[in-house]
């Protein structure tokens, strides 16, 4: 017999499996507005082509941006897939946010097909691949990967983005991190000071670039159930009960929870918001 917390979270997988084949099935369906928030933008997507990144992509789509998704691998297929389902353009750029030289190219091959970058969405990181490990036994090269892909990769896609944006007066940056770098997480070291470095990113960038109209804010969710989570056992285990358990609203966090404050920070209605932190996790950590 499971315990309550997670005999919650299997009712809710269930839900899930139904939401996932309403956001995969075939065709449009017609959760599209005619005008979406986003008209005529381009939007960047790292990590772009699994997990929550697929859900943001989606989201950014249906609500009438041009999508570029960057991921290391499998990123034509993601794209065609949601260009395909939501009737508008999307396309793929194998990218490693650590890598400039990389970043650099993606950021020009976008340049070249739109003309614009008016919405950057820093989601790519290391996560549900890391199993639990106390901090003496992490190894030094799995730490630098983390904080190359965490926090350089963020670094990195601002600064060969933002020109862009401050060439148009206009521009908004979405860094994702997580409720970890609030209340902490044991087991979980690397990837929790990464987080805390992106809040901290954010905070400081935005005074950069508010000057220039362009709005950097941080969403950051709790423990949420995508595709990338349910397939790694070990975070399952280890996590979803106790954080289940700490929230007001005492249930899983699902993709499709993100997309309303995702949107928000991405439109006109956040213009006047910048530098500040958006916790989506049913009220375990208060920012």
């Amino acid at each position: 017999m499971l315990p309550a917390a997670a005999q919650r979270g299997q009712d809710w997988r269930g839900a899930a499996e139904g939401l996932y084949q309403f956001e995969t099935g075939s065709g449009n369906e017609g959760r599209k507005s005619p005008m979406g928030k986003l008209q005529g933008k381009t939007a960047i997507v790292t990590g772009g082509a699994h997990g929550l990144g697929r859900q943001f992509a989606t989201a950014l789509v249906r609500e009438g941006a041009t999508v570029a998704v960057l991921d290391i691998s499998d990123t034509d297929a993601a794209a065609s897939e949601i260009a395909g389902r939501e009737g508008n353009s999307c396309f793929g750029i194998a990218t490693d946010v650590s890598d400039e030289a990389q970043v650099q190219a993606a950021v020009a091959a976008i340049l070249e097909r739109t003309g614009r970058i008016d919405i950057l969405i820093n989601n790519a990181a290391v996560f549900s691949s890391l199993p639990p490990a106390g901090f003496a036994d992490i190894d030094v090269a799995l730490w630098d990967k983390v904080m190359a892909v965490n926090l350089r990769g963020p670094f990195l896609m601002a600064k060969h983005a933002a020109p862009a944006m401050i060439a148009r007066k206009s521009g908004k940056i979405v860094n994702i991190a997580s409720g970890t770098a609030y209340k902490g997480m044991p087991l979980m070291l690397h990837y929790v000071t990464s987080k805390g470095g992106v809040v901290a990113f954010t905070r400081a960038l935005s005074r950069e670039l508010g000057a220039h109209n362009i709005c950097v804010n941080t969403l950051a969710p709790g423990l949420t159930l995508s595709d990338s989570i349910l397939a790694n056992k070990d975070h399952i285990e280890f996590a979803r009960d106790r954080v289940v358990a700490s929230r007001a609203i005492q249930r899983d966090g699902q993709p499709q929870d993100l997309v309303g404050a995702l949107i928000f920070l991405c439109s006109a209605d956040s213009d006047f918001i910048t530098g500040q932190t958006i916790a989506v996790d049913g009220g375990s950590i208060n920012t």
